[in-house]
């Protein structure tokens, strides 16, 4: 675990126990910490809007870094990174992989972080992260705003896409189960790209959950996606347990067949996607789409059953 240069350039008290202070991360001279003491998060002014970390103070990042290009800005094509971003779906080849490598605005005002890119040249869209920590505890309310500064409207939905460190594993929560033949109505699509494979031992379903293991080994990129009004991810990383949540009304205004929740893997990470509804987003109009998240230590999960996961993950919902 690296030390974090928290020599302040900045503190500014956002609330009680709630702090913002600009310091030096990752070879980025602009970043910004925010902690309540408890937990933190590193934002990047450099480039993004990006979350660049989220982890205990003094733990691990529950988020992938990609060494080879941090602190670096300005280069031609999209860069990866690691963290946490913003991208408009469905995804398309170009346009959701518009660079985000210039400078962004900064704002602090009351209890939010507010991260601002210019107008992206490539799409016409302005993509914003508002993050809240509370006070106490380790919630995060993590707000994505997409603003159609073009001139001709797009057909979108914000997508939130969480970039988690190594060797954990996913537990994607499925819709309330029920029983034949009183529950006829289908409850959540289960959405497959061309190179899905459910065979690969990565996967594991069970009647609650779909799980994922992130495997540094197996570089055969995997992805599913589904919904549920109410999307829960989590990914147990050691024994500190990343959980992010939104909140869907219905599968028929969401991108990619009906999903709510998307996660991709491969031998360098695994990602978390939520996404917003689809829109046809007009010119000065702005798309919202709310993740929240909580961090949480010492979670032990014996073995991978519905009982084994719900006794984990009971007292933290």
């Amino acid at each position: 675990m690296r030390n974090l240069p928290l020599v302040s350039l900045l503190g500014v008290s956002l609330q009680a126990g709630v702090v913002v202070e600009k310091t030096a991360y990752d070879g980025w001279p602009n970043c910004y910490r925010v902690s309540n003491g408890e937990v933190e998060l590193i934002v990047t002014t450099d480039v993004g809007p990006r979350v660049i970390r989220y982890g205990f103070v003094g733990g691990q990042n529950m988020f992938k870094e990609f060494e080879e290009q941090l602190g670096k800005h300005g280069e031609p094509d999209w860069q990866a990174r690691g963290g946490h971003r913003l991208w408009m779906g469905p995804e398309d080849r170009v346009l959701s992989y518009a660079p985000d490598n210039e400078p962004i605005q900064i704002e602090v005002q009351g209890d939010a972080v507010t991260l601002t890119e210019k107008v992206e040249k490539l799409t016409g869209l302005r993509k914003q992260i508002v993050v809240k920590l509370a006070t106490a505890g380790s919630g995060v309310e993590v707000t994505h705003r997409i603003t159609n500064a073009g001139a001709k409207s797009r057909r979108l939905a914000p997508w939130a896409l969480t970039v988690m460190a190594q060797g954990g594993m996913e537990i994607v929560a499925l819709p309330p189960r029920g029983t034949h033949p009183k529950d006829l109505p289908p409850t959540n699509p289960l959405v497959m790209w061309a190179y899905t494979d459910l065979s690969d031992d990565r996967w594991k379903f069970t009647q609650k959950y779909l799980l994922l293991r992130q495997d540094r080994s197996k570089p055969v990129p995997q992805k599913i996606g589904t919904f549920n009004h109410e999307t829960v991810g989590a990914y147990l990383l050691g024994s500190d347990l990343f959980i992010k949540r939104a909140t869907s009304s219905d599968p028929l205004r969401q991108p990619d067949w009906g999903c709510s929740y998307e996660t991709f893997t491969n031998d360098q990470f695994l990602e978390m996607e939520t996404l917003g509804e689809l829109t046809d987003l007009r010119p000065g109009a702005t798309a919202t789409h709310v993740e929240r998240w909580s961090l949480h230590r010492n979670v032990r999960i014996p073995e991978w059953t519905d009982a084994a996961i719900d006794a984990a993950l009971a007292p933290l919902r």
